[in-house]
């Protein structure tokens, strides 16, 4: 059969896509170009096979990326044991909380629009949330001021999630199943107005469906879905083709399964939830993602908001977003900080000053250190949180450093 000059242009083009790999990939450099040490990077893959082998985790990503190349970009063990499936590059995960930094520039995207104000009060984008009262015993308290927009960034909000503890208002959390059921995040905003807050807005560093709610406002601000205004704003601009509220019938292959206890299988994709589009579309811990795509991500935020030309939020709003936001005299539970979606080391210790990141409940966690210009991300599929992959990888990786 005769082949057309457009035909044959289309194959030609198709074979040098799938020669380069990853459409958008950051390209690839040795350790040494980057200034880091082969030899002490290579003591990655010893500690992640460790764990793997002495099943700790069934499998592992770690990738390395400095001066906005790839250094080191590794899997390890099984997305599926059972089915002896090796860990993927492109494998799919749950990135749960990881998804509060992608649902936080949102919300600041609006912000530098000017359709939303930091210090405004929450209630005059979701009216149900006016009028808060704070919980006490002897009972509930007035609030001394509400809450605004950035306390939820920066969790200060006085909300809670329903599993940390035994109060009573945590009980209400669950009573009500707030972020459960078939509801949506107006649902979510409803019953949360009927709750009373745990602490006095900006007192405290409380971990909380506050980026949940910071995903509502997106909604009633810009009048998209979530979703959509993800997709459009975010996730198409940064080439985040696998990144989402649920996976495809078509990507399920590449859907790792997640484990727990003992490797015990904790979500099976085949039965996941996360084949279905939910209703909830959770900004707070909803994202299923990959390396490659959260990479892109990482890597437009250590550009201080553009990558490849695009540029999503100003320098100087990721620069207010990546230092900590939090009051004086508030510290979070490690004595860190807290930017406006980020961690922040706000001391040298065993990690540098100005680092900034976070984690997910399947054991994921990624973190930026402009010092540095490095991004780490070390991801695995198993719950409930460990901390032992990043704990095991980032010490090895910040000695690798030479300049």
């Amino acid at each position: 059969m005769k082949t057309t000059r457009p035909m044959l242009i289309v194959t030609l083009l198709c074979f040098v896509l799938s020669c380069v790999g990853y459409a958008g990939e950051l390209s690839v450099a040795s350790p040494k170009d980057v200034g880091m040490s082969a030899e002490k990077l290579a003591g990655v893959k010893t500690a992640v096979q460790g764990l793997v082998d002495d099943k700790k985790v069934a499998g592992a990503t770690v990738v390395v990326a400095r001066k906005g190349k790839i250094a080191f970009f590794e899997t390890f063990g099984m997305m599926d044991i059972e089915a002896e499936k090796p860990m993927a590059k492109n494998a799919i995960l749950r990135f749960y909380s990881m998804s509060k930094p992608i649902t936080s520039v949102a919300l600041m995207m609006l912000y530098e629009e000017g359709k939303i104000k930091l210090d405004e009060a929450v209630s005059k984008y979701a009216p149900q949330l006016k009028g808060l009262k704070v919980y006490a015993e002897s009972g509930n308290e007035d609030a001394k001021r509400p809450m605004t927009v950035r306390d939820l960034l920066r969790h200060t909000s006085g909300l809670t999630y329903g599993f940390f503890g035994n109060t009573a208002v945590d009980k209400m959390y669950r009573e009500k199943a707030t972020l459960g059921g078939d509801g949506d995040l107006e649902d979510m905003a409803d019953k949360l107005g009927e709750i009373p807050l745990l602490y006095q807005p900006g007192t405290r560093w409380h971990y909380s469906v506050s980026t949940d709610v910071l995903g509502y406002l997106v909604e009633k601000v810009s009048g998209r879905p979530l979703d959509k205004f993800f997709r459009q704003r975010i996730f198409r601009p940064l080439g985040m083709k696998d990144t989402a509220f649920h996976v495809p019938a078509k990507k399920v292959d590449r859907f790792a399964v997640c484990y727990s206890f003992g490797l015990s299988v904790s979500d099976d994709p085949a039965k996941s939830r996360y084949l279905k589009k939910p209703a909830m579309r959770s900004g707070g811990g909803g994202l299923v993602s990959t390396a490659p795509d959260y990479l892109r991500f990482c890597q437009m935020l250590l550009n201080k908001g553009q990558l490849d030309g695009k540029r999503l939020l100003r320098t100087e709003t990721v620069e207010m977003m990546t230092k900590n936001q939090l009051p004086e005299g508030v510290t979070r539970d490690d004595s860190g900080g807290f930017g406006l979606g980020f961690s922040v080391r706000t001391e040298d210790g065993k990690f540098p000053k100005g680092e900034y990141g976070w984690g997910g409940m399947a054991s994921t966690h990624f973190c930026i250190s402009p010092k540095h210009d490095l991004i780490v991300i070390a991801l695995s599929q198993r719950m409930p949180f460990s901390g032992q992959l990043e704990n095991a990888v980032k010490p090895i990786i910040y000695d690798s450093i030479l300049e």
